[in-house]
């Protein structure tokens, strides 16, 4: 809306001046609104594109959950000792320094991204050392070894663990440890990581404290988690 003013000019004639009043607040605020809700919309919209394309990617690639074995157990040092003779049944230090050697195998058409894995060493429930795995990248179709290296010093054992510990390597020449772990990893597509999936790891290996060598494996998954 504008206002007209006439005055009179100084040879007899009139001048008319125009005033325009100043926008209006409301139509501003209005219009910013107006942007945001576009804004919110196009992303919106690219975020559903987006996540639509990466499930019909999914789709064709029907991704498998991947596969982590102990493949190779190397026993470097076995040591038990019973103590003194008062206390034999009482206590027990066992030593013990073994390699590790996992297969991680990708039969999918995609990566995959491992993160750090930890993998502990019991006996009869009892921990006595871990290991740790580094993270790392797998191409599609690949087969990749990795190791780890556990050290237990001269750990105790008390009472009823000891005693057993102490009849099985003295009588039946046979330890029996367990190797568990949670091994992580995360799906590669197009350049984005998809969520992550879990196995837990759990191993059983009996080893000859007179041989120092390992006589029985057998491994398997305790699970699949998301």
């Amino acid at each position: 809306m504008t206002s007209t003013t006439t005055t009179a000019a100084a040879n007899g004639g009139t001048r008319q001046y125009h005033y325009y009043p100043p926008p209006s607040s409301s139509s501003s605020s209005a219009s910013f609104r107006g942007c945001c809700c576009c804004l919110f919309l196009l992303f919106s919209f690219l975020a559903l594109l987006t996540l639509a394309v990466v499930l019909v990617v999914l789709l064709a690639v029907k991704p498998k959950k991947p596969e982590f074995d102990l493949q190779q157990v190397t026993v470097q040092l076995m040591g038990i000792n019973p103590g003194s003779s008062s206390a034999a049944a009482a206590a027990a230090t066992v030593s013990l320094n073994i390699r590790l050697l996992f297969t991680a195998a990708n039969d999918n058409k995609v990566g995959i991204k491992y993160r750090e894995s930890r993998f502990t060493v019991m006996y009869r429930g009892v921990p006595l050392g871990w290991g740790s795995v580094p993270g790392f990248d797998q191409p599609a179709h690949s087969v990749r070894r990795v190791e780890t290296a556990i050290a237990v010093d001269r750990v105790s054992l008390l009472e009823a663990n000891a005693a057993d510990l102490v009849r099985d390597a003295s009588l039946y020449d046979r330890v029996e440890l367990r190797v568990v772990g949670d091994v992580g990893a995360k799906i590669r597509i197009l350049g984005v990581t998809s969520p992550g999936v879990q196995v837990s790891v759990d191993c059983t290996i009996a080893i000859s404290p007179r041989k120092q060598t390992v006589i029985n494996k057998q491994c398997g998954f305790d699970g699949l988690t998301v």
